[in-house]
C-alpha cells in the first residue's frame, strides 16, 4: 500500500466511522441548504435549481468526489414547498447514491419573518467494487464486493428566515441503517446527523454587504464539525469571502449573481491535516439558476441565501 493511501485511510477513519456512509461535507453549504434541511424547500419566491461538484484532496487516488443536484420551489400560494435532492458520492472503492423528496409548510410570524417546517423521505444505495484491487492478504471477508440495496430514510427540519437572515435546525436522516457484507458482517452504517446553520446580511454601505454564516454538524462517534464563513458582496453581484472548518481546512470563495437569475460559485480548500503534504487541495464548483427572479426589485436586492 502506498504512503498516500495510508494517509488517506487514516484521515477517513479518524474523522468518522466509515466516511462513505456519512453525509458529504460542502464548503458552499450556505448555497446548498436543501442538502441538509428539507424545510428550505420553497423558501425562495422562485423555482431554484443548483448543481454542485466537489473534488476533494486532489492528487490522492481514491479521494472523495461528490455531485449534488437539487430543485425546489413554492406551491399552493407559496405556503408549501416541494423539492428534490440527488447526491452521488464516491470514495475509494465505495459509492453511494441518494434520492430524497422534500416538503415544507410555511407560517408567517411577526413582520417579514417566516418559519418553515420540513419533512423528507427517500433512500440511499451503497455499493463497493474491489474487482480491480490486489488483495495481498486474505481472511477479511468484509471487503469483498457489496452490490448494494435500498436504504430508506426520513428526515425533519425547521427553517426560520426573513429578508436579511436565517436560522435552521435539521436531522436529514432519522433512521440508522446498517450495511452488511459477506457472512452478515457489518461494513458500515448510516448514522443520524444534526445540523444547525444560520447567517445574516449586513449593509456596510450602499454598495457593500457582509454576510457571516455558520454550520454546526454533530454525528455520534465523530467530533463536532463547525464551519464558519464571511462573504463580502459588491454591488449585489460579486461575492468574495473566506471560510474555515474546525481542525480541518481554510477556504477561499468567490461567486457571482447575474441579473438573469444565474449564479456561479467556486471554493478552494487548503487542508490543515497531514493530508496537505500529499494533496493539492479541494475544488468545489456550484452552478444555479432561479426562475422568476427577473423583477427590478429582486435584481437590486438579491437574498444571498
Amino acid at each position: 500500500m502506498k504512503i498516500k493511501e495510508i494517509i488517506l485511510l487514516a484521515g477517513i477513519l479518524l474523522g468518522m466511522h466509515l466516511h462513505s456512509q456519512q453525509d458529504p461535507m460542502y464548503t458552499q453549504y450556505m448555497f446548498n441548504t436543501l442538502s441538509v434541511n428539507p424545510a428550505y424547500a420553497g423558501s425562495k419566491d422562485a423555482i431554484s435549481i443548483l448543481g454542485l461538484h466537489r473534488t476533494q484532496w486532489v492528487g490522492i487516488e481514491g479521494a472523495p468526489t461528490t455531485q449534488t443536484l437539487s430543485i425546489h420551489g413554492p406551491v399552493y400560494g407559496k405556503n408549501m414547498g416541494l423539492g428534490l435532492s440527488l447526491v452521488n458520492d464516491a470514495i475509494g472503492k465505495t459509492h453511494q447514491t441518494q434520492v430524497f423528496i422534500d416538503y415544507s409548510y410555511m407560517i408567517h410570524l411577526s413582520g417579514n419573518s417566516k418559519l418553515r417546517f420540513g419533512l423528507q423521505g427517500g433512500f440511499s444505495v451503497f455499493q463497493t467494487n474491489y474487482n480491480n484491487s490486489t488483495i495481498r492478504e486474505g481472511g477479511d471477508n468484509s471487503i469483498f464486493n457489496y452490490t448494494g440495496k435500498l436504504l430508506p430514510n426520513i428526515g425533519v427540519g425547521l427553517f426560520y428566515y426573513g429578508e436579511r437572515g436565517y436560522l435552521g435546525l435539521s436531522m436529514p436522516k432519522l433512521l440508522t441503517n446498517y450495511v452488511k457484507g459477506n457472512n452478515d458482517i457489518e461494513v458500515g452504517r448510516v448514522r443520524r446527523h444534526l445540523f444547525l446553520l444560520g447567517g445574516y446580511v449586513f449593509d456596510l454601505n450602499e454598495n457593500v454587504k457582509f454576510k457571516p454564516s455558520f454550520m454546526l454538524r454533530a454525528v455520534y462517534g465523530a467530533p463536532l464539525s463547525l464551519d464558519l464563513s464571511g462573504m463580502f458582496y459588491l454591488y449585489d453581484h460579486l461575492g468574495l469571502g473566506l471560510a474555515m472548518r474546525r481542525e480541518d481546512s481554510f477556504s477561499g470563495l468567490i461567486n457571482y449573481y447575474f441579473n438573469n437569475g444565474l449564479f456561479l460559485g467556486y471554493a478552494y480548500d487548503f487542508t490543515r491535516t497531514p493530508l496537505r503534504n500529499y494533496s493539492r487541495g479541494t475544488h468545489e464548483f456550484a452552478l444555479g439558476y432561479d426562475f422568476g427572479l427577473l423583477s427590478k426589485d429582486r435584481i437590486r436586492s438579491p437574498r444571498f441565501f
